[in-house]
């Protein structure tokens, strides 16, 4: 995993959900403010929904503070747009089936399910200034207060 003082490679492209629409982004272009980018296994489960909750309900704050906020997850953008609209969900849906945010943060790790060996991102944030260097990271994301631990990485920076 990287470091907080990296700076990761933001030259992917990406599909978003943006206020309802769906298009293809390079990364980097979505960096047009400090950003927080929250990983997440999968719409639609416990934990992740806990995790999604959380920051919806926060997210005018993050706003207010200057700070772009972006939740990342394999699921693919149809799936995102369903998932908002359940939500509530008013910040940027990435769909990233092929963990190029998981490679540039070298986040990409071995997990077993149900007998099974697969590679996937940890389930982890990052803020990220402008330039995509690394100004803090929440290694293991506490699902039911989520944004609160953010909270108190922003203001500890």
């Amino acid at each position: 995993m990287i470091d907080t003082g990296d700076k990761i490679n933001t030259d992917f492209s990406l599909n978003v959900v943006q206020n309802g629409e769906e298009k293809e982004v390079i990364f980097g272009d979505l960096l047009d403010r400090p950003t927080i980018v929250s990983v997440y296994m999968r719409n639609n489960t416990s934990g992740c929904d806990k995790q999604n909750k959380s920051l919806a309900e926060h997210a005018d704050w993050f706003d207010e503070k200057g700070y772009n906020l972006i939740a990342i997850s394999k699921d693919t953008c149809g799936s995102h747009k369903n998932y908002a609209e359940k939500l509530g969900i008013n910040y940027t849906l990435a769909s990233d089936p092929d963990y190029k945010f998981g490679e540039a943060t070298d986040s990409v790790v071995e997990k077993k399910m149900f007998g099974n060996t697969y590679d996937a991102p940890t389930r982890s944030a990052y803020v990220l200034d402008k330039d995509g260097t690394v100004l803090g990271i929440i290694e293991k994301v506490n699902t039911k207060a989520h944004a609160e631990e953010l909270k108190e990485l922003i203001e500890n920076l």
